[in-house]
């Protein structure tokens, strides 16, 4: 890019980054009002009251609303383990630096508190006053240990003999027994006892096996359209004298553990990080607990035990109806019931990935070299597209190099094993594995061994920055020469992920991406600096400078009466220079649409700041994970598209790359695809000035909006196959 023109003209040739533009970042901006800005961690919980909502929507078939409660409990766990945990971790260092919003952690714990004790106590009660109700109705029933006739708990009692008796352990508690550690998540029945000749109390700890299905068929024999289930800890509650003969049960109570998992590596002083990580695994099970769930019969006398053992504050815990974990719920969902789930949806081949001929083979490499290929899961299928793409790399002898990031991919991945293939048959490899990957650190371990032991040359990126972009490039010669094929997608290369996760993938043959990518993986894998790209943006140092630079370009454009308009969608943002410059150009005039999933800083609506500016959600049967950023610049569109959101996380901590578009289709396909999100006619949530999400479902007239990702099946199933290509 030349000097201080920033319109970018359809080719690449002068499309690079200036290092020399200055970022307007000033918190004291007199034209920018103190507390512009969401707390992030409630914003977080909006985002998974969100997510309720759906559980209570009658209109949503019972097992995805039951699927529904479950996502709402896993996100919760998660939530205390992260974002929880930090909070409390800077409390008690004394690190205790304000939040996004300026207030102490204390007083965000405070808050998040009670919202967290409502929440749950409506999470609850969408069970047992909506979703087991439907469930019922629907031939599905989880009934109790008292509900059954006896020739039913008689065979309920051989099944508990046979399969769950040898597995349980029962910790007793006693001067020589110290209270046991309770490990994170894990499902518990505290149980006190009298021993009937000396009359003595004693206390025990009973862990309800996590390898063990959570809900047990009542009867094997009963017809698919009429199941019961009981849940494993209403079982073993109702067979305690078996494990504790001679003994007087007296009272028996179910409680739930949540600790700081989150995982903090020091690599500046780690040689191997694989054995730093491993290590590290081993401590989270020993986190410090920050939440207890109990039930809410439990007597005075256990609470007081447990609390006083675990160390937890009156706020840290929550006293709920059965059944606690409610993530449990999860196992319904393999129940064979189709009229009660979602209709069941058959991606597509993108059309442009279909070969010539009706019969003919399909050829990856014919396809990308006639023109670049968006392609849009799950609408649009990842098997016949990224994981042909590297499977008929792996195969083909033209190919001499494959390089591919690796963040997050299923037990049995078909990509690592193309990876493998290829290395064997001797192609030069490289997976950049990032086994930093919360919560997929174990797997991501395992996963980089195994290539190690094929021959491919694993690297785990660059020291104190996770690598989350989304990277493939492969390399082959064609008639003497070096031709690059480039995959950036916004979702990672995870087959089984890629069913349930909205996400959009480039393919292109652009001589310049396969430049910009492998500068790229060099930097990665060795020592290159590299400092401009032409079709990419990169963080940690360029991609907010980038985007800054893009937002004030607007800004400009509408103060000239030029066309302007920002259209963002992404998971989350609360980065607060990203965000002030959002307002600046909505002061200036720029029309702004922001499609968030998750977590949004940014208050929409506020007179004289964010006039301009409008923040919609959507949730549905698939997880919104695409980042698109997307700007009018007078006429001439400038689209990207990659991994990053707009956190701290992304644009200082993380290599994340957004990748242009070029190509007029596909800037209409994202100009159309935000057209119909933002319309008024589509099911969503509409964020307020007071960071208040308000759902609209009907019209004025009463009439059901469109649900937008009903919609896209059904446009992406009537896409037609273009012509014979040559």
């Amino acid at each position: 890019m030349d000097g201080d023109n920033i319109t970018l003209d359809a080719g690449v040739g002068s499309d690079y980054l200036d290092d020399d533009f200055e970022i307007i970042e000033d918190p004291d901006d007199p034209a920018l009002p103190e507390g512009r800005y969401l707390d992030r961690e409630l914003s977080w919980l909006a985002f998974n009251r969100r997510v309720l909502e759906l559980a209570e929507d009658e209109s949503i078939p019972v097992l995805e609303r039951s699927n529904f409660l479950a996502i709402f409990a896993s996100n919760l766990d998660e939530f205390f383990m992260v974002r929880v945990a930090g909070l409390k971790r800077r409390i008690v260092t004394g690190l205790a630096v304000p939040t996004n919003i300026g207030r102490t952690p204390q007083d965000v714990l405070d808050d998040i508190s009670l919202v967290v004790h409502e929440l749950q106590e409506r999470h609850a009660k969408a069970y047992q006053a909506l979703v087991k109700p439907a469930l019922d109705e629907a031939g599905v029933h989880i009934v109790t240990w008292d509900s059954l006739d006896q020739a039913e708990r008689d065979r309920l009692t051989e099944v508990f003999s046979d399969e769950i008796f040898p597995v349980l352990m029962p910790l007793a508690v006693d001067p020589a027994h110290p209270f046991p550690y309770i490990s994170g998540l894990s499902l518990n029945l505290s149980v006190r006892v009298r021993n009937p000749k000396s009359e003595r109390q004693e206390f025990a700890r009973l862990k309800v096996p996590q390898v063990l299905p959570r809900f047990v068929r009542v009867d094997t024999r009963e017809r698919t359209k009429n199941v019961r289930f009981i849940s494993l800890e209403d079982l073993i509650a109702n067979h305690l004298s078996h494990l504790f003969p001679g003994m007087e049960v007296l009272e028996h109570h179910v409680f739930r553990v949540t600790r700081n998992e989150d995982v903090e590596i020091e690599e500046d002083d780690t040689e191997n990080l694989i054995q730093a990580l491993e290590k590290e695994l081993l401590k989270r099970r020993f986190g410090p607990p920050i939440r207890l769930e109990i039930t809410e019969d439990m007597d005075d006398v256990t609470l007081g035990l447990i609390v006083r053992e675990l160390d937890v504050t009156e706020q840290e815990v929550y006293r709920l109806p059965a059944p606690l974990d409610l993530g449990g719920l999860f196992e319904l969902s393999k129940i064979e019931r189709p009229d009660l789930k979602y209709p069941k949806h058959v991606p597509t081949t993108n059309v442009f990935l279909l070969p010539p001929e009706p019969n003919a083979r399909p050829d990856i490499f014919k396809a990308i070299a006639r023109q670049d290929i968006l392609v849009h899961h799950p609408y649009e299928s990842f098997a016949t597209s990224v994981q042909a793409f590297l499977e008929q790399a792996a195969a083909d002898p033209d190919v001499l190099a494959i390089k591919q990031t690796l963040y997050r991919t299923s037990g049995d991945s078909p990509i690592v094993e193309a990876l493998i293939d290829a290395a064997e048959s001797g192609k030069q490899v490289l997976a950049l594995v990032e086994i930093k990957a919360r919560f997929d650190e174990q797997a991501n371990i395992s996963w980089a061994r195994k290539l190690e032991k094929a021959g491919v040359h694993v690297v785990y990126g660059l020291v104190g920055l996770k690598t989350h972009c989304k990277l493939a490039l492969v390399v082959r010669r064609e008639k003497g020469k070096l031709k690059h094929y480039s995959h950036i997608g916004t979702g990672n290369y995870n087959p089984k992920t890629s069913r349930i996760y909205e996400d959009f993938g480039l393919f292109t043959m652009d001589d310049q991406v396969g430049k910009d990518l492998t500068r790229l993986f060099n930097e990665l894998s060795g020592y290159a600096i590299e400092k401009k790209f032409k079709r990419l943006l990169v963080a940690p140092l360029h991609l907010r400078k980038g985007l800054l630079k893009r937002i004030a370009q607007e800004a400009t454009n509408a103060s000239l009466g030029l066309p302007s308009g920002i259209q963002i969608k992404l998971n989350s943002i609360v980065d607060e220079a990203i965000i002030d410059a959002l307002y600046r150009a909505s002061q200036a005039g720029v029309p702004i649409d922001i499609w968030v999933r998750g977590i949004c800083g940014i208050k929409p609506g506020v007179p004289e700041l964010s006039e301009n500016i409008r923040v919609r959600s959507i949730l549905g049967r698939y997880l919104e994970h695409s980042r698109i950023f997307s700007f009018a610049n007078n006429g001439d569109p400038q689209v990207f598209i990659g991994s990053s959101d707009m956190m701290h996380r992304n644009l200082d901590r993380r290599i994340e790359a957004l990748v242009r578009l070029v190509a007029p289709d596909h800037l209409k396909e994202i100009h159309s695809l935000f057209e119909l999100a933002m319309s008024d006619t589509v099911t969503s949530w509409w964020l307020d000035s007071d960071g208040e999400w308000t759902r609209h479902t009907t019209s004025e007239s009463g009439e059901p909006l469109i649900d937008l990702q009903d919609r896209l099946m059904h446009l992406t199933s009537r896409r037609k196959r273009p012509g014979i290509l040559r």
